[in-house]
């Protein structure tokens, strides 16, 4: 097998490096210091050894490079199933979440994907299930807690109270 080459006329080095000051995240990164190497002589097995990626990434990574030029770098949009929610509703659920569910006629004080699933079925008219109800409010930026326990303290004045206020219960035969 032939060793693949770079051949798009964009990809020099400079250009690459150049590219790396541009955009952050560690991945456009790991991706151009690889096509770095690649232009200097590198074998792909020894890259993907390097960056711990496999062989076959890095094979893809020269394809798309040689058809896509120095954009190929950047990462794609990725397909997905469309969100059931639209605008409108996310602005009324992430607006909603900044209140308390009792001012929507819900008998809960705190929100989580139970609550989040009953307010948007009664004021959206959409249904999800808690599971990804709990998706949309990570998603919003709001953080599910779990509860605090807090015990209190005894003090000494409160035991003595205690203690006198304690009976024996007496049998009575």
């Amino acid at each position: 097998m032939k060793p693949l080459k770079l051949t798009h006329p964009s990809l020099t080095r400079k250009a690459l490096l150049r590219k790396a000051e541009t955009i952050p995240g560690a991945w456009y990164g790991i991706r151009i210091a690889g096509l770095l190497l690649l232009l200097t002589g590198w074998k792909t097995t020894a890259v993907s050894r390097l960056f711990g990626v496999s062989r076959q990434a890095i094979v893809d990574w020269v394809r798309k490079a040689n058809s896509k030029g120095i954009d190929s770098v950047l990462d794609e949009p990725r397909p997905g199933r469309p969100t059931r929610m639209d605008p409108v509703t996310q602005s009324k659920l992430e607006e909603a979440l900044a209140k308390s569910p009792e001012d929507f006629g819900l008998r809960r004080t705190r929100w989580d994907g139970v609550v989040v699933v009953e307010f948007l079925e009664k004021v959206c008219n959409v249904h999800l299930k808690p599971r990804q109800a709990r998706n949309w409010l990570k998603r919003l930026g709001f953080v599910l807690r779990q509860p605090v326990y807090r015990y209190i303290q005894a003090t000494g004045e409160g035991v003595g109270k205690f203690r006198r206020g304690l009976k024996k219960n007496s049998i009575e035969s």
